[in-house]
């Protein structure tokens, strides 16, 4: 058993160092410890170190935190519930048959745990958590998130029921029988295919967390970092902006050329303020004031507000409401988020194209795509593109490379997600992804 415990407290530790910030991985690792301290009472004594009497305790935590941790490990995991408070609440409240497994034990005459008492509670907190995975699995719109959720169900589902029936419905039908032979079978299972799928693909978001976080720190760093800088260069300039006229002022009315030269500081000064301005702008670390949207009346007013760019330079816009959904969103960032989108795409086509953006829902949540038919954006360079500061059209002066970073904060601060596809030579398109949470009212596509 203590491989077990090894095995069990090495995932753990592998979930923790990879992204120690990560709630969800935190959760990972609290049941991954509590599951396998159950494998403890190897060292119980007299062959082991830890004294008999602590047996009882060691059983109480392997018992009742594990299915503890696994709630919520699978809530904080498919993002239910969405209310920060509401989950404090939940964590707390959820604790309360912990405790009352402790005042159980502690008052029995010989301190075992009654696992008809504990089975009341714990069937249904596995059996809740599988139900969240495979709803949140079912209702995934985005491809790349949906083939890491389909892993960690695969691997967690026939494990946790698995548990439950061996050890907690076993010990109800024959109190003391070994369970753990059987048991073993189903950690080996859940251990082998998480280490495949952590090389593979990614699981329980280790490998999806080692190429993402460093963006996400990227983007707060460069958020504090733009903030600092807009606020000293405002500062300077504001000094040479008050020279500058003292300077005007203190000049005879010949000094033509002179005067000029101030007329350019001043323009160029002005300038510099309105550049950093937009650079804090679009990486700001805003908070959204999230309300019901129609997805089909936000896209329209976007179309109307592109519309000059996109005549300009002869490109046509077609928008496909396959179907017209309200969803809970930030009007004005997602408004903005989809302009960074058909910008992008305006500057993919310099010669003229053609613009699509499609609007999908059904119960797994909703979609706005933006397609181009550009130059597309070469496969070594899309990992890339959601980096602040990094621009494939490095030609473009007036071009920061901010847009698709502040596209993902967006939907990243939604609690959506951002998809890619692309090909050189044949075009881009960019998904918004929402979950299904999100959906206030899924309409059809002849409303009007």
């Amino acid at each position: 058993m203590l491989y077990y415990v090894a095995a069990l407290w090495s995932a753990a530790a592998v979930l923790l160092l990879n992204q120690p910030r990560s709630e969800v991985n935190r959760w990972a690792a609290f049941f991954l410890l509590s599951a396998g301290s159950g494998g403890l009472t190897d060292l119980l004594a007299p062959s082991g170190f830890i004294p008999i009497r602590y047996e009882p305790m060691i059983q109480l935590l392997n018992h009742t935190l594990t299915p503890y941790g696994v709630l919520i490990f699978c809530m904080v995991y498919t993002r239910r519930p969405q209310q920060p408070k509401r989950m404090r609440y939940l964590k707390i409240g959820l604790l309360l048959p912990v405790f009352i497994m402790l005042v159980q034990v502690l008052l029995h005459p010989e301190h075992h745990i009654h696992y008809g008492l504990l089975f009341v509670w714990t069937g249904p907190y596995y059996v809740t958590g599988c139900v969240l995975l495979v709803r949140a699995l079912s209702y995934e719109m985005n491809p790349q998130k949906r083939k890491s959720m389909w892993i960690t169900t695969m691997i967690m589902v026939p494990t946790l029921l698995g548990v439950m029936l061996l050890i907690n419905v076993g010990n109800l039908i024959s109190p003391g029988y070994d369970s753990f032979q059987y048991v073993s079978l189903f950690i080996l299972y859940s251990l082998a295919v998480a280490v495949i799928c952590t090389f593979v693909y990614g699981v329980l978001g280790v490998r999806l967390k080692f190429e993402r976080d460093p963006l996400d720190r990227t983007m707060q760093a460069v958020s504090t970092g733009t903030s600092m800088l807009n606020h000293t260069i405002k500062n300077e300039i504001g000094k040479i902006a008050v020279s500058t006229e003292n300077v005007k002022l203190m000049l005879t009315q010949d000094s033509g050329a002179v005067m000029e030269q101030l007329e350019v500081i001043t323009h160029s000064s002005e300038h510099l303020v309105a550049m950093v301005g937009r650079i804090q702008q679009q990486m700001k670390d805003f908070r959204l004031v999230e309300q019901p949207a129609r997805t089909d009346q936000l896209i329209a007013e976007v179309q109307l507000r592109e519309y000059e760019l996109l005549s300009r330079y002869g490109i046509e816009l077609d928008v496909q409401n396959l179907q017209r959904p309200w969803l809970l969103a930030d009007a004005v960032h997602l408004k903005e988020a989809i302009s960074n989108l058909i910008r992008n795409s305006v500057e993919a086509m310099p010669e003229g194209g053609r613009i699509t953006i499609t609007v999908t829902a059904d119960r797994k949540g909703a979609a706005i795509s933006v397609k181009d038919n550009g130059s597309g954006i070469p496969r070594e360079l899309q990992g890339r593109i959601f980096e602040p500061f990094y621009s494939t059209k490095g030609h473009e002066k007036l071009n920061f490379g901010l847009g698709l970073s502040y596209v993902y904060n967006v939907m990243k601060k939604s609690g959506g997600s951002v998809g890619l596809e692309s090909r050189e030579s044949e075009g881009t398109e960019i998904t918004l992804y929402y979950p299904r949470s999100k959906i206030i009212r899924l309409t059809g596509r002849d409303e009007a």
